[in-house]
């Protein structure tokens, strides 16, 4: 993949009557895994569904590589991962898989082969005939991951992957969010520091629509949790970050 990709929001800004969402927020992303932190309602799902193209801006703009977010060239460059993403829970993983890659406008024969390759990737080949429906929340995410990566993704935009995951499944799937940062640009959304602590080569960090924090993050600068706990403490960010 090319190695020069380049994300670039300026000014992006999400306004809802009175209330400002997202406010004025400029980042450039290259390839690399980053870590978005934040309280709940700190803007970081209005911020990525607008990087997605899902919601329109008030003000400010998005490009990758030149394109913009309303283009389809965008489109075809993402991979999405919402916190809630849909699922037929009558479908096994492979018809779900099938059946996205034929809206996708994946030719059959090469939509087998690479639903075969991401449910290898993310460890569900012996659940590919299961029904959804009896997945455990981990296979869930896990499948939820294999979907975004259909398209080969340069742009892969996860919000919350690890909300509700127990200790083990968190470890494996930020095994594999590392392993896929290598060739792409990853954006990670959490309020849980360690789930990206030790994988994000930069942290990001959003509070009250604004980015308050941006850059790499290594031990000499302190403990990247107890920064983040100053932050947020008064909005309930303590609990949060420890669950």
């Amino acid at each position: 993949m090319d190695r020069t990709m380049e994300l670039i929001v300026d000014r992006l800004t999400k306004q809802y009557n009175n209330r400002i969402a997202v406010d004025r927020v400029s980042v450039k992303l290259q390839q690399g895994i980053y870590g978005l932190l934040g309280a709940n309602g700190a803007g970081k799902t209005t911020f990525m569904r607008m990087l997605c193209g899902i919601l329109r801006p008030t003000g400010g703009t998005v490009t990758f590589d030149g394109m913009d977010v309303s283009e389809e060239a965008y489109r075809a460059v993402l991979g999405y991962l919402p916190q809630d993403f849909g699922y037929y829970p009558e479908f096994t993983a492979m018809d779900f898989l099938l059946y996205l890659a034929a809206l996708k406008g994946i030719p059959k024969r090469q939509a087998k082969k690479k639903a075969e390759e991401l449910l290898a990737l993310v460890s569900l080949q012996e659940g590919c005939r299961k029904k959804i429906k009896t997945f455990s929340g981990g296979m869930k995410q896990r499948l939820g991951i294999a979907q975004a990566l259909l398209n080969d993704p340069k742009l892969l935009i996860l919000d919350e992957p690890t909300a509700g995951l127990d200790p083990k499944e968190r470890v494996r799937f930020r095994n594999l969010i590392e392993q896929l940062g290598k060739d792409r640009i990853v954006l990670l959304s959490t309020h849980i520091v360690s789930d990206i602590e030790h994988i994000a080569g930069q942290v990001l960090m959003m509070k009250d629509g604004q980015m308050i924090y941006q850059g790499h993050w290594d031990e000499e600068m302190g403990d990247l949790e107890e920064f983040y706990l100053q932050q947020f403490a008064e909005e309930g960010g303590e609990r949060s970050a420890e669950e």
